[in-house]
Parts: C-alpha cells; structure tokens; sequence
C-alpha cells in the first residue's frame, strides 16, 4: 500500500529508484499468484501460480538487501553492487556482438534447414553462452561426435544432426570449426572477461574513495523513507489509508464552489 502511494505521489520519478522497481515487480507477480492460484481446478494455472510465488518470493529476499544499507561497512557495498549491475549491462552488450556472430556462423556450418526454434535459440544463443564459462561445445570435432545424442528428422527431443556427406561422416571442416570455438573462446574468457574485471575494480574503487560520504547519503534516504511511512503497524495501517483516501475525496469534492458543502465535507476539512 506504501508502494502505490509513493508511486501515485511521485509520478514517473518513482521508478528512477532500482528499490521501487523491485516493489512494482514484487506486487505484480503476487497478483498475478493470486490469479493463477484461483484456478484451483485447472493444473495447469495451479502450478504457474506456484511458479510465479517462486520468483516473487526471489524478488521480496533480495529486497531485504536494502535494509543493510544503514549499515557503515555494508551500506557501500550495496551501493557498489548496483553500480557494478550497470557494468554488466555495458559488458553483455559487447558480449552478445560476439555471442551471436559465433552462434550464427557455427549453426550456418554444423547444420541445415533447423525449424525448430527452441534448438535454434539453444545453438545459436544458449551453447555459446555456456561456453563463456568453459563449457566446450561438443559437435564441433568429428573424431568425437555422437550420433546418437541427436536426431536426423528433426522430432525428437534432441538437436539435429550435423550435415553428413557420402560416407555418413560429417560434413563440417574441423580446420574451420575448431579455430573459431578457439577464437571465441580466447575474446569472451580472456579479453571481455577480464574486461569486466577491469570495470568493476574501477567502480569499487570510485565508491570506496567517498565511502563514509556514501554511506550517509544512502543512511540519509533510508531514515527519510521509513519517516515518510505512518508508525501504524501492519494490517491496522489499512485503516488509516482507507481513512485518507476518503479524505482526499471529500476535500475534491468541497473543492467545488458551485456545490454546497455537506456535514461529510465540514467533517473532513475540520481535521485538516
């Protein structure tokens, strides 16, 4: 209730600040729970409720986080957390450059005619993915492909085969394929890897120069969000929004001159 009183108090400016974003997710997926969970008599909607809770439940434990930024030794911290985040937005860009251009070129090479679009995302986009943190794509040596971890039609469970010649050997050229995984495994794991190591050394390094001065802009916020909220506690605090929405309508309706006021209006403008 806080949440949507900030947001219609603030405007669009509500969501500059990454906490509020967190409390907008976090309220909209318990929603949509509640939605899905009502239809107890379809499967189907009971479990995709029980997953939606699943990752709201994420969302209110990471919230907590922001609690500890009163905290002098922790306060900074967090605050390097959410600028290292950015870094990472910038890093995922340059990533996904070489990400898809290797993804594309070893789909375009390995195999032909894919309809499927869930194996295509997994070659093109998930596999290279992984291959970021060490994981050697495997159908890429034809001394140790495995024709039995794939499907030729297509309507199995499993990604297509590589495009075989007349011998029923792969087709691919190894000269090609191996020295580009090599290639691609040398920019992302060294170079754009280390990269972002540079980076974020760089943003812990700028925030622990002002660090005491950080943290009392963040434990400043903090005492000034909590003293904005009213000191009743929860569910008696319904109450007292209920009570200053009523107020805020009546004082809209008082505001018309052309309508005589009423004892409801004399009421409410005598507590303000």
């Amino acid at each position: 209730i806080h949440s949507i009183n900030k947001w219609y108090m603030n405007g669009s400016k509500y969501f500059s600040d990454l906490w509020n974003v967190m409390d907008t997710l976090g309220i909209l997926y318990f929603i949509s729970g509640i939605a899905f969970r009502l239809h107890s008599s379809n499967e189907t909607s009971w479990y995709s409720g029980r997953v939606i809770f699943c990752l709201d439940y994420i969302i209110f434990t990471l919230r907590l986080i922001h609690i500890f930024t009163v905290s002098r030794n922790l306060g900074p911290k967090i605050i390097m957390l959410q600028r290292m985040l950015i870094d990472v937005f910038f890093f995922l860009f340059l990533f996904a450059v070489w990400m898809v251009a290797f993804g594309v070129a070893r789909q375009g090479i390995l195999r032909k005619n894919e309809q499927r679009w869930e194996w295509i995302f997994r070659s093109v986009i998930y596999e290279p993915y992984l291959a970021m943190f060490g994981h050697y794509p495997s159908d890429i040596d034809g001394t140790t492909y495995d024709f039995d971890s794939c499907t030729f039609l297509g309507n199995e469970s499993k990604p297509l085969c590589v495009e075989v010649d007349s011998n029923n050997l792969p087709r691919f050229p190894e000269w090609i394929t191996i020295p580009l995984v090599c290639i691609y495994m040398l920019s992302t794991n060294i170079l754009l890897v280390n990269l972002l190591i540079a980076m974020f050394g760089y943003t812990v390094g700028s925030v622990q120069e002002n660090n005491d001065q950080v943290w009392k802009f963040q434990r400043y916020f903090l005492v000034q969000e909590y003293c904005s909220r009213l000191a009743i506690p929860f569910p008696f605090v319904i109450f007292a929004y209920i009570y200053m929405v009523m107020r805020k309508l009546f004082k809209f309706c008082c505001k018309n001159e052309y309508r005589e006021s009423s004892i409801c209006c004399k009421l409410f403008s005598s507590d303000t």
